[in-house]
């Protein structure tokens, strides 16, 4: 038996894709689940306290780290599938740091009715503002663009679906860095959270001012824990 944080974990393959499972210990599931959205492992404070309190968390290796349909449509198929294979409630709360963020908020706006609430850490919603030059390469080449302002009119970015998430009403708890070059706030989540405020949808924003990208997540993650629980 695999071990991960002490956890139970299964591996597995689904749609020729690495995916993987970690359990609550037995008796204490509340039929509840998490989808890590990329990144596994990085900065997983949040996601272990969750497993020790009832949740499954499942993620599934991407094709690439930018949110594109076939990402989306696949995590969709595996978190239906993670679901009825393990009884486990079908909406899930998508969890996604940076680039992850992109690809939890996207997913959240394509399938709302899979979401029960959204927790996003530094996202990257405006892929015109990526800071490390290396993913801006990378993301270019997924996209076929040959340079940034070919972005000005792709239309598929986060950004352009915070009114799916505002019509569908998704309840988001959101940490940001007041010092993020990399992902900078007042281009990026702040504009989600300025959109939520207009528009009276629960938001519940952690701003750490001193801290730039990294780390991700909170010293003491009890208030994004209870935002999750109560929803």
């Amino acid at each position: 038996m695999e071990l991960w944080n002490d956890l139970r974990l299964e591996r597995f393959v689904f749609e020729g894709r690495d995916a993987l499972v970690v359990f609550p210990e037995e008796g204490i599931s509340n039929g509840r689940l998490i989808l890590k959205s990329e990144y596994w492992g990085a900065f997983p404070a949040t996601e272990i306290e969750l497993v020790k309190r009832g949740f499954h968390l499942c993620f599934i290796k991407n094709v690439n780290r930018w949110g594109t349909d076939d990402v989306l449509d696949t995590q969709a198929r595996f978190v239906r599938f993670v679901a009825e294979k393990y009884g486990l409630q079908q909406k899930v709360v998508p969890v996604g740091m940076s680039c992850g963020g992109l690809i939890a908020t996207k997913f959240a706006a394509k399938y709302p009715e899979l979401v029960s609430c959204l927790y996003i850490d530094a996202p990257l919603l405006d892929l015109r503002t990526d800071g490390n030059k290396p993913s801006v390469d990378e993301m270019l080449k997924v996209l076929n663009m040959e340079t940034l302002e070919c972005l000005d009119d792709y239309h598929e970015m986060p950004l352009d679906k915070i009114p799916a998430l505002i019509v569908n009403k998704i309840p988001v708890v959101m940490v940001v860095g007041g010092a993020d070059v990399i992902v900078p706030l007042e281009k990026n989540g702040a504009l989600l959270e300025k959109a939520y405020r207009e528009a009276g949808i629960e938001i519940e924003v952690h701003c750490k001012p001193e801290c730039g990208h990294h780390p991700h997540g909170l010293d003491d993650c009890k208030p994004v824990l209870d935002f999750i629980m109560t929803h």
